[in-house]
């Protein structure tokens, strides 16, 4: 694991009616060291074989996020961009699923992305600064430098035209536009 992205995971309840979970708790959040003050909710849904990111936002802007799926199964990845780091440039990837009710984690200084693993995906994740387009930055999903193994098959990657013009590892690097 790379120092500062963290996993959670809480119990759910299941009967006959459903399922319950707490998938929020300030104080339980402050025990595991995340001390974000969240300031906005984001939903996504996609289909099998989308990949989402790599995307983050740079500056004042920067974001940490709490991510977990609703419905579904994605591999979540994220990218350690602190220059600082001994593990910057590396991965971790996390699956997060409606049945394994993990959570992730992940600081500011990070980019992240998912693929969708299931026919579709209820994404949600919460971030501790608002979206501003002019900070958005990414990271191409494929960056052989990056050598993520986002789980799909060749070929059955459902990418966006915007996602994939997102420079490689080593442009931002060059550019330390992060």
């Amino acid at each position: 694991m790379i120092n500062g992205l963290i996993v959670l995971n809480f119990r759910s309840f299941a009967d006959d009616r459903g399922r319950f979970f707490e998938s929020y708790h300030k104080e339980r959040y402050l025990k595991e060291g995340i001390l974000c003050d969240f300031v906005q909710d984001n939903v996504s849904v996609s289909s099998y074989g989308v990949i989402r990111g790599l995307h983050f936002q740079s500056g004042d802007f920067a974001q940490a996020k709490l991510v977990q799926v609703l419905k579904g199964r994605v591999l979540d990845v994220a990218v350690d961009l602190r220059p600082d780091s001994p593990t910057f440039g590396q991965h971790y990837s996390v699956e997060l699923s409606d049945e394994n009710h993990l959570q992730f984690f992940i600081p500011r200084g990070f980019a992240h992305g998912f693929s969708v693993l299931s026919d579709e995906a209820l994404f949600h994740y919460k971030c501790d600064n608002y979206y501003h387009k002019a900070s958005e930055r990414g990271i191409i999903y494929n960056d052989p430098a990056l050598n993520i193994d986002w789980q799909l098959p060749q070929g059955k990657e459902i990418v966006s035209d915007k996602d994939l013009e997102l420079m490689s590892f080593e442009s931002l690097k060059n550019t330390m536009n992060f």
